[in-house]
């Protein structure tokens, strides 16, 4: 709920560009001098080039579907609370073309290698024969087009609409938004669900999950959430945000809790129909992955991911403590990379866990290329919508 005292009219919040473009040419560099390594180490194994690939790849798309998907809440929900902190998720949404690019560049040289389908007759197999009319190179490149097509379209629109508003104080642009959000969540969620089943769950064609495309989201809105705290608390220690409080802390914290249980309930519910079916088709997954040094890390993802966060979320004074809930943000979103790890590498490393530096140098590549196309955004609009109707409620909130 809101206090609905007199508030004074916000004044715009900008990030200076002179920073901005400091920190975009830091991250670039460093992101294009990782890309490079990854380039010259894929040379000497190319099959581990492609599984690093696509782990990144999963990591940045699913967190910038979850940064979309609260914004689209947001409107669809009229939400006031979330006003002050919006315009840092439309700008992390914004990226999706840009892993669309990762997507091109990488799928055409590591596809082969990835996805055991890719150029297997279907007649060979009875398993694909009878997803062929799915599982075909046509379908794959159609999907991903789209995918990103409508996340990319949905992103921009949304972003564009708010900053409009910034301009001209229109409430149209709530309007619109506010209708787009009806679009543009069936949209996400299609995408992102589609998008698993293509990318992860064909790694293995045999093997399938009904509540696959939920618990690729579950991860990322949940790290979505916790990124939208690490942003928000570096940009009101260099003096920004001011607008921002402990109360909106205590809801981004809330939020985290809500999705850590969610993501707990969804992977063990899983776990669970599977366990009890016992089909072959479906136990694969995780036979799979409790082979070997596996095991002991997907038993340090659930404590790591769940029991450990979960106790330190459930008090108040941890969520409104910005340093406690900036590490607990920090530790789900290496959660999260832990958990799409477990679900690409296993495919490659079947007898056991085995680091390799292209895991690490693809992961820094990709994150420092969208870390410059984040600081190059940052400084073109005001870092919270000014002129929105909710933003004074979003202001005066307590709860």
């Amino acid at each position: 709920m809101s206090d609905h005292s007199h508030t004074p009219e916000p004044k715009a919040d900008f990030f200076s560009p002179q920073k901005a473009s400091s920190l975009a040419l830091i991250t670039g560099i460093g992101g294009v001098a990782f890309t490079v390594l990854s380039i010259a180490l894929a040379f000497g194994d190319i099959k581990q080039a492609a599984f690093s690939w696509l782990f990144a790849l999963a990591f940045f798309f699913s967190i910038g579907c979850g940064a979309l998907f609260w914004v689209l809440v947001h409107h669809a929900t009229d939400a006031e609370w979330s006003v002050v902190v919006r315009r840092q998720f439309e700008n992390v949404g914004s990226l999706l073309p840009l892993v669309g690019v990762f997507f091109v560049a990488g799928i055409i040289f590591f596809a082969p290698f990835i996805l055991k389908w890719w150029n297997l007759d279907p007649h060979t197999d009875h398993g694909l024969a009878h997803k062929a009319g799915y599982l075909n190179q046509t379908g794959f490149y159609i999907r991903a087009f789209l995918y990103f097509l409508g996340l990319g379209v949905v992103g921009y629109l949304v972003r564009r609409n708010s900053i409009r508003q910034d301009a001209d104080s229109a409430p149209v642009h709530t309007i619109r938004n506010r209708k787009l959000s009806f679009i543009g969540i069936p949209i996400l969620g299609l995408s992102l669900t589609f998008a698993a089943v293509d990318w992860l769950m064909g790694l293995d064609y045999h093997w399938f999950s009904t509540m696959w495309g939920v618990y690729i989201f579950a991860g990322g809105a949940g790290s979505a959430i916790s990124l939208l705290v690490l942003i928000v608390t570096a940009l009101r220690r260099t003096g920004h945000l001011k607008v921002v409080s402990i109360e909106h802390y205590h809801i981004m914290g809330k939020l985290m809790l809500a999705f850590c249980v969610f993501w707990a309930y969804i992977a063990f519910s899983q776990y669970m129909l599977i366990w009890y079916a016992n089909l072959p088709e479906e136990t694969s997954y995780y036979i799979r992955r409790n082979i070997g040094s596996w095991w002991y890390l997907n038993i340090f993802l659930v404590v790591g991911r769940f029991f450990l966060p979960f106790p330190i979320l459930l008090f108040q004074g941890t969520k409104k403590n910005p340093k406690w809930i900036c590490i607990v943000a920090a530790w789900m979103i290496c959660m999260h990379a832990l958990d799409l790890y477990l679900v690409v590498l296993p495919m490659l490393h079947q007898t056991g866990a085995s680091l390799a530096l292209l895991d690490i140098t693809t992961l820094l590549g990709m994150g420092g290329l969208l870390a410059a196309a984040f600081f190059w955004l940052l400084p073109k609009s005001s870092l919270f919508p000014t002129n929105d109707p909710r933003t004074p409620e979003s202001i005066r909130l307590s709860n």
